[in-house]
């Protein structure tokens, strides 16, 4: 479609990168549970693994299912391309593997998903990586820990779990000053809220089992390159600017412009780490998509209602939501989430720990489950599960204090909700 007029967003999750097929007709992107494609003959072969013709050679690397599933949420991003993998933390490894080697680091926000401070405070470092957490409403302190060994600056649009709302166009100014990629999770606000590559995000990355699946059925995760970096400009990125040995000297930014972080983390990352999502996943994903923005207003307006609803009860310390006015990122709303701030929020109460437990185990419509971005509405208790890893320092940083509670709010009845949420609290006390 990308040849054609300029479709809406409703229209192009629906129809981006996906075409009747052409032996039977059918109308739905069909799930190609092939593990192998056979070849036109020995040309063709050896040109596909050289590198010099597209298509399909073995799962791992591309599906029919999965490549539409990429096209279509780099069209809804704004970016070039997109590799699929298989989780959202496959995506992080998969979107930092073309750019780090041993001793180099990443900026990466304090207010990130528990797991990732976890990814990146501990796991990396066995690749020789290394990352530096900073406040990112600091520009300063992000200016000032940027080094010769930075390779790039990470953040969340819409943070897990508190809700807030980075201030994406100050820290591009930063990453580009640097010369430096900056890597953007959009998982939380989705591209029908916010548009990272808009902002100057060069990567923005997704945990698809979210909002993009919306049902909670399949894992995955995508990276979608803006195309918009040059990978030459220095000597810092050499995967993808300097001669590739497995590919006989390939200089993968020289060959695909604009498209080389593409065509690496297919050719490359996905050949050797093997993160593939599997064409049924993708399927799933696909079908979730359809409805996306729907859904995401859906998210947001139910958020907003109970979010002001909770903010008046007098056993709740305080909400997070960056939708209410009383929230210090509420500007950013407007700025960068103009259709609304999401459906993810944190509840602070004024029990402590004790209520949070007890507020927990009373609702009966809110499920408790480490997910979010379900059309259910769900629930945790994230100091003591998705961030326990983490020090009570980090955890408060992160939004994540001994007394918070992380809601996702659904898209069932909103006073269904409230009314839910007005028992336990109840019960909390």
């Amino acid at each position: 479609m990308e040849d054609g007029p300029t479709y809406g967003f409703d229209t192009l999750q629906i129809h981006a990168g996906s075409r009747p097929d052409p032996v039977t007709g059918a109308r739905q992107t069909p799930i190609y549970q092939s593990t192998a494609y056979v070849f036109r003959d020995a040309e063709h072969a050896a040109a596909l693994f050289n590198l010099q013709e597209v298509g399909y050679i073995y799962s791992r690397l591309t599906n029919p299912t999965v490549s539409v599933l990429q096209e279509r949420i780099a069209t809804l991003e704004g970016g070039v391309g997109g590799v699929c993998c298989s989780s959202g933390h496959a995506a992080q490894i998969m979107a930092l593997f073309p750019l780090m080697s041993p001793g180099c680091n990443v900026i990466a926000s304090t207010r990130l998903y528990g797991g990732t401070v976890t990814q990146f405070g501990q796991t990396i470092k066995r690749f020789g990586w290394s990352a530096k957490f900073v406040d990112f409403d600091d520009l300063d302190a992000l200016e000032n820990a940027i080094d010769k060994n930075t390779r790039a600056v990470f953040c969340e649009a819409i943070a897990n779990p508190g809700g807030y709302i980075t201030d994406l166009q100050s820290i591009s100014s930063i990453s580009d000053k640097a010369g430096l990629p900056l890597i953007v999770d959009n998982t939380t606000a989705t591209p029908y809220l916010c548009r990272p590559i808009e902002y100057g995000a060069t990567l923005v990355v997704h945990s698809t089992t979210k909002y993009m699946t919306g049902n909670g059925t399949v894992t995955g995760g995508c990276v979608v390159d803006s195309g918009k970096f040059d990978w030459s400009a220095n000597q810092k990125f050499p995967s993808l600017s300097e001669p590739e040995p497995a590919y006989h000297g390939l200089r993968f930014h020289e060959t695909f412009g604009a498209l080389a972080f593409t065509f690496h983390g297919i050719a490359v990352g996905l050949r050797d780490l093997g993160m593939t999502m599997n064409p049924q996943a993708a399927h799933y994903t696909l079908m979730g998509l359809e409805t996306l923005s729907l859904r995401m207003q859906r998210h947001s307006d139910n958020a907003l209602q109970i979010a002001s609803w909770l903010e008046e009860q007098e056993t709740v310390e305080n909400v997070t939501y960056a939708g209410l006015k009383s929230s210090p990122y509420f500007d950013r709303v407007k700025m960068f989430c103009p259709k609304g701030a999401g459906g993810l929020f944190t509840v602070a109460l004024k029990g402590g720990y004790e209520s949070c437990i007890k507020f927990v185990n009373a609702l009966e419509i809110f499920s408790h489950v480490s997910n979010l971005g379900d059309s259910r509405s769900l629930v945790i208790h994230t100091a003591s599960t998705t961030h326990r890893q983490l020090t009570e320092e980090q955890q408060i940083a992160a939004g994540s204090a001994p007394n918070v509670v992380r809601i996702s709010i659904g898209i069932e009845d909103p006073r269904d909700l409230i009314a839910d949420l007005k028992q336990a609290l109840s019960a909390a006390k």
